[in-house]
This record gives structure tokens, C-alpha cells and sequence, in this order.
């Protein structure tokens, strides 16, 4: 018997973590899970963004981590944490993500690749994934945004659900929230 999605939990390199894991080293793809955790030199960001695309519903929640950070060397580092939950009727699997992070400056860098965190969850009705990944940028501000690319497992008929536009904000940055 597989566990319950809603109790899966792993970085984005692909290590189990256990629930309630801190947040580990989140320069570059890591960040092992946890959620609702926040850590000493973690700011929150109260707003969680949501779409939903074909009944899969997908919020995301971004922390900046200033115990991670280096502002004096420009690298400023955020955890992001996503619940991916099935609201349809049919059941669905991640296959692939594509992610655009943009830094402050607007230049924009494009990632894909297979799964999230070494999973390609399928979700039937009802079931959600969860899962904390994180990003280093060189501007104290950014944003990103992107799609899971999913599959209808029974019909087989591809569709992108829709990753809300998030913003990474830090106390470094000036001028007003993205």
C-alpha cells in the first residue's frame, strides 16, 4: 500500500525527508519538506497563491531564508512550498514541470525536467502532494511561475495545469512588493 500523498515529503534532489523536517540546504533545488514549518531566519509570506486548471489546484507559499542568504555577495536564497491537490473527477499524474524564475532585474531562466522531488505523484480524486523546493537569485527581489505538465492516466490525454506567478520578496530590497 502506497502512503497518502498528503503525507509525502521529499526534496528536490529526491531524499525522503519525514514529516516535519526543517528546511535543509535550499541552494540551488533543495529544501526538504515540511509544512507550515518555519525556521529561525525564515520570513513568511502570509499569501498563498492558487490556480487551478482542469481540477488540479495548485498553491504555492514562499519563505525567504535569510539564515541561507549572503546579500553582500548578492545571493539571496527563498524556499517555496507547493500543495498540488486532485479537485476533479478523474485521476491525474505529474509527469514533467517547467518553471521561468525571473530576478529582479527581469532576466528570466527556464527550467524543466521530470517530476518534482524524484516523484511523478499520480493523484486520484480527493488526494493532494505537497512538497517544499527552494531558489537562489542574485537580486534581493523576483518572481517565478511555470506549469506541471499532467496526464489524464485513464484517457491518456495530456494537459498543463497552471503554476501561479509567485513573488520571492526579501527586507533587502527596495521600492514595493511584486
Amino acid at each position: 500500500m502506497r502512503p497518502h500523498p498528503s503525507h509525502w515529503r521529499r526534496n528536490e534532489a529526491g531524499a525522503r525527508a519525514p514529516f516535519g523536517a526543517g528546511l535543509g540546504d535550499c541552494g540551488g533545488n533543495a529544501g526538504a519538506g515540511g509544512a507550515g514549518l518555519v525556521q529561525p531566519g525564515m520570513t513568511t509570506r502570509p499569501v498563498a497563491y492558487t490556480a487551478t486548471t482542469r481540477g488540479v489546484r495548485v498553491s504555492v507559499r514562499s519563505f525567504y531564508l535569510e539564515d541561507q542568504s549572503a546579500p553582500e555577495s548578492r545571493q539571496y536564497v527563498w524556499a517555496y512550498r507547493v500543495e498540488i491537490a486532485n479537485e476533479g473527477a478523474v485521476t491525474v499524474q505529474l509527469r514533467a514541470r517547467s518553471w521561468f524564475i525571473t530576478d529582479g532585474q527581469g532576466r528570466t531562466q527556464r527550467v524543466h525536467g521530470q517530476g518534482v522531488v524524484g516523484e511523478q505523484p499520480v493523484l486520484e480524486p480527493g488526494e493532494n502532494f505537497e512538497y517544499t523546493s527552494g531558489t537562489p537569485l542574485p537580486t534581493p527581489s523576483g518572481f517565478m511561475r511555470g506549469v506541471y505538465h499532467m496526464v489524464e492516466v485513464v484517457s491518456g490525454e495530456s494537459f498543463d495545469a497552471a503554476i501561479p506567478a509567485f513573488s520571492l520578496d526579501s527586507p533587502h530590497q527596495s521600492g514595493g512588493v511584486h
